[in-house]
C-alpha cells in the first residue's frame, strides 16, 4: 500500500470519528433539559438531614428546622462584605460574562484526570444558578447546564443583582442563610454596619460553614482564612494598607450561639455534623435528606445533663469551678454513648457553646497509667519498689537542691508527705507523684508518649516539649481522647477508635454508610490487666482516698483514676467497667484556677452519682485478673523487697531499659543514679 493511500485512509478514519463524535455531542446537547430561568427567584428546596439517637427513633436535630433568612437589597449590604466576598470567591466577577474559561478548563482537566468531578471552578454567577435551580451533583451534564444558565443569567440580571442574590442565599452553617441573618446571629448588627474584619469573617465561612464555624473546634483555621481574605482584598485593591493592618488587629466578638429550638444533646449533635461535613462535604450533609443514626444513648445523655447542671451549681459555690463536661464510651466497639460539653449549652456566661470534651487541657495524674503501662511493657511489675522521697530529677542540679525552677525539677506530692519505699501498685492507686516521675524515667518519655498515642491520645506530637513532668499532666489532651484511651484498658488492650455514627441512610432509606469495627491490639493482655487490677484495687487506694470514697462503687468492680492539674485549673476522673468507660472534667473555660482541692473532692462526686444511676442498665461483668508470676523468678526490688542486699534506689539493681537483665556493673553510669541514691539515703537516715 502506497504512503499516499495510507494517509488518505487515516484522514477518512479521523474525519469519520470526528463527525460521529460531533453528532453524538449535538444529540446530547439537543436532549439537555435546561430549567426555566424564571425559577431563579424560587430557591430550590433541599431535603433536610435529620440526626437520631441509636434507636433511630428519637430525633436529636433536624438540620433544616427553623431555617432563618433575611433578604436584603444590594444597598443594605456593607461594601466591605461585597468586596470581601469578591476577593476570595470571584475577583473578576465584574469583568467576566458568567464564567471564566481558565477556571472552567482547569476544573475539567482535574475532573477528567481524577474521575472524581470534585473541582468546581465556579464563578459567583454559576453558584447562584447551582444554589437556586440545579442539583448539587458535579457531573459533566450538570456543569454544562450551569455554564449555559450562567451566561443567560448575565443577560437578564445586572451584576449587582446577581451578587445580591448570592449574598442572600449562601449558607453560614446550621439554619443560617444569607449575609443578613449571619450578621444578626454572629455580630448582633445589620449587614449594613459590619466592619471590615467582621466582613472578612463572613466571607471566610461559606467555603465550609461547619468547619469554619466560630463555635466549633477550628477557630485557628477560621482566623487564618479571615486573614487570607484580607490579604486578597489588599492585593486586589479593595482596601488600603492602613485598612488591612487595622482589620488584622481588630478583636471581633462573636455572639454566643442562639438557642436552637428542639435540639437534643447539642454538643454531640454539632460534633456529629462536623464529622459528617468532613466526610461527605457541606452541601451533601445539608441538602441530601440523610437519616443519620448515631451512637448516642439518649437515656444516658439525659441523666448526664441533669447531673452536669446539678454539680455545676455545687462546684461553682464550693470550689469556684463553674463548668464541667462528661463523655461515655462503650469500650467493646468505641461507640460514644453520651457527650455533655458543658453544664449548659446555652449559658452565655460560661461560654457553654464550647465543647469542653474536645478542648485541650492538662490531665494531671490521669496520665500516670500510660507511663506505668509502658513500665510493665518493659518488664517491671506491680510490686516493683520505687522510693517516695525528696529527689532532684535534673541531673545537673545538686542532689540536695529540692527546688523546681527553669533548670531544676523536684516535684512534691499532693499531701506534702513522703512514704519511703512504695510499690508501683500503691503508688498508682494512691496517686503519689514522686514515684510516678521515677516511673516515667524508667519507662522513657518517648516510649510513654508512644503508648499513649497508640491508645488514642492524638495531641502529644512535639516530643521536645515534654520532660518528666509529663506524667503529672504536663501535656494537653482532650477528655474525649482520654476516655477513649482508657477504654483500651477496659477492653483488655484492644483499641476501638471512638465513633459517633452507626449508619447513614439516604432519602429513600438506602444505607449509604455503616460503621464497621476496626479493633486492633495496642497493649498486651498482661499489661492491661495489671493496670486495671491496680485501678480497681480499693484496698490499695484506701490510704490515699479512704475505704468508702467517691471512687468506690460497691455493687460491681470499677477501675478509676483521678487527676488534678497544676494550680488546680482542671479536675479529672476517668473510670471504667468491661462494658462502659466514663470520663468527667470540672474547671473553668477561661482557665481560672479553682479552690485548692484534689479531684477526689471536686469531680469524683459528680462521676460517682452518674455511675451509680446508670450502671444498673449494664450487665455485671468482672475484670479478668492478671496471671500471677513466681516472685522467686524476680529480683527482690521487682517482687516488693526493698531491703535484701542493702537499701538502694532501683537504679542500683536494674538497667532501666532491661529490668530483668543483669544487675548493672556500674550503676553510677546512669545520669539519675546519684540523685536517686541521695534521696534513698536521706530516707534511710531518718529511719
Amino acid at each position: 500500500m502506497s504512503r499516499k493511500l495510507r494517509h488518505s485512509n487515516y484522514f477518512l478514519a479521523v474525519t469519520a470519528v470526528t463527525l460521529f463524535t460531533l453528532g453524538v455531542l449535538i444529540l446530547w446537547l439537543a436532549s439537555l433539559r435546561i430549567p426555566a430561568l424564571e425559577d431563579i427567584a424560587e430557591r430550590r428546596i433541599d431535603q433536610s438531614t435529620k440526626i437520631y439517637d441509636r434507636t433511630g427513633e428519637i430525633l436529636l436535630y433536624d438540620m433544616s428546622q427553623d431555617t432563618r433568612r433575611a433578604l436584603l437589597s444590594f444597598e443594605d449590604i456593607a461594601p466591605y462584605v461585597r468586596d470581601a466576598t469578591l476577593a476570595i470567591e470571584d475577583k473578576n466577577f465584574y469583568s467576566h460574562n458568567g464564567f471564566q474559561w481558565t477556571s472552567f478548563l482547569r476544573a475539567v482537566f482535574v475532573n477528567l484526570s481524577t474521575l472524581s468531578f470534585s473541582q468546581g471552578g465556579s464563578t459567583i454567577t454559576q453558584q447562584v444558578v447551582k444554589n437556586s435551580i440545579l442539583t448539587k451533583d458535579k457531573t459533566p451534564t450538570r456543569k454544562l447546564k450551569e455554564l449555559i444558565l450562567a451566561i443567560k443569567l448575565e443577560k437578564v440580571l445586572t451584576k449587582d443583582e446577581i451578587l445580591s442574590l448570592y449574598l442572600n442565599e449562601i449558607p453560614y452553617g446550621g439554619t443560617i442563610y444569607g449575609v443578613g441573618e449571619a450578621a444578626i446571629n454572629f455580630f448582633g448588627k445589620p449587614a449594613s454596619n459590619l466592619t471590615l474584619a467582621e466582613s472578612a469573617y463572613l466571607a471566610s465561612m461559606p467555603k465550609a460553614p461547619t468547619y469554619y464555624s466560630p463555635y466549633g473546634p477550628n477557630r485557628p483555621e477560621l482566623e487564618a482564612r479571615k486573614n487570607l481574605v484580607l490579604r486578597e482584598m489588599l492585593a486586589n485593591n479593595f482596601i488600603s494598607e492602613k485598612e488591612y493592618e487595622s482589620a488584622v488587629k481588630e478583636k471581633v466578638e462573636f455572639k454566643p450561639r442562639q438557642n436552637t429550638g428542639g435540639i437534643k444533646a447539642p454538643h454531640f449533635v454539632f460534633f456529629v455534623i462536623d464529622y459528617l461535613a468532613k466526610k461527605y462535604g457541606e452541601d451533601t450533609v445539608t441538602s441530601s435528606g440523610f437519616k443519620v443514626v448515631t451512637t448516642l444513648d439518649y437515656s444516658l445523655q439525659q441523666e448526664a445533663e441533669a447531673i452536669a447542671r446539678k454539680y455545676g451549681a455545687i462546684n461553682k459555690e464550693n470550689f469556684n469551678g463553674e463548668n464541667n463536661g462528661m463523655v461515655a464510651i462503650d469500650p467493646k466497639n468505641g461507640d460514644i454513648l453520651m457527650m455533655v460539653g458543658s453544664r449548659d449549652y446555652f449559658d452565655k456566661e460560661i461560654d457553654g457553646n464550647f465543647n469542653v470534651t474536645m478542648g485541650f487541657r492538662q490531665p494531671g495524674s490521669t496520665f500516670k497509667p500510660f507511663s506505668y503501662a509502658t513500665m510493665f511493657n518493659k518488664g517491671y511489675t506491680a510490686e516493683t519498689i520505687l522510693y517516695d522521697t525528696p529527689i532532684q530529677f535534673a541531673a545537673g542540679c545538686a542532689p540536695d537542691n529540692f527546688v523546681t525552677d527553669d533548670i531544676c525539677y523536684s516535684p512534691t506530692n499532693y499531701d506534702g508527705q513522703f512514704r519511703g519505699p512504695i510499690t508501683v501498685r500503691n503508688a498508682l492507686a494512691q496517686s503519689v507523684n514522686i514515684p510516678a516521675v521515677q516511673g516515667l524515667y524508667l519507662a522513657g518519655v518517648r516510649d510513654a508518649v508512644a503508648t499513649a498515642k497508640s491508645m488514642g491520645i492524638e495531641t502529644l506530637n512535639d516530643l521536645s516539649r515534654y520532660g518528666l513532668s509529663l506524667v503529672l499532666g504536663g501535656g494537653e489532651v482532650s477528655l474525649l481522647d482520654m476516655t477513649s484511651a482508657y477504654s483500651v484498658f477496659a477492653n483488655d488492650g484492644i483499641r476501638n477508635p471512638y465513633n459517633a455514627v452507626l449508619r447513614v441512610e439516604d432519602a429513600q432509606g438506602n444505607i449509604v454508610d455503616r460503621n464497621s469495627l476496626s479493633p486492633h491490639r495496642v497493649l498486651s493482655e498482661k499489661t492491661s490487666r495489671l493496670i486495671t487490677d491496680i485501678l480497681s484495687d480499693n484496698a490499695a487506694r484506701t490510704p490515699g482516698f479512704g475505704a468508702n470514697s467517691a471512687l468506690y462503687i460497691p455493687t460491681r468492680p470499677v477501675a478509676v483514676k483521678t487527676g488534678t492539674s497544676n494550680d488546680y485549673r482542671d479536675a479529672w476522673i476517668i473510670g471504667y467497667t468491661p462494658n462502659l468507660t466514663v470520663g468527667a472534667w470540672v474547671g473553668n473555660n477561661d482557665n481560672r484556677p479553682m479552690e485548692k482541692k484534689v479531684s477526689g473532692l471536686v469531680v469524683a462526686p459528680l462521676w460517682h452519682e452518674y455511675m451509680v444511676k446508670i450502671l444498673p442498665q449494664f450487665p455485671v461483668e468482672t475484670f479478668t485478673p492478671p496471671e500471677p508470676e513466681n516472685p522467686m523468678d524476680l529480683k527482690p526490688i521487682l517482687r516488693g523487697d526493698p531491703f535484701t542486699g542493702g537499701i538502694h534506689s532501683i537504679l542500683y539493681w536494674v538497667d532501666k531499659d532491661n529490668p530483668r537483665g543483669p544487675i548493672p556493673i556500674n550503676p553510677s553510669g546512669d545520669s539519675q543514679f546519684v540523685n536517686w541514691e541521695y534521696g534513698v539515703e536521706l530516707w534511710a537516715s531518718s529511719q
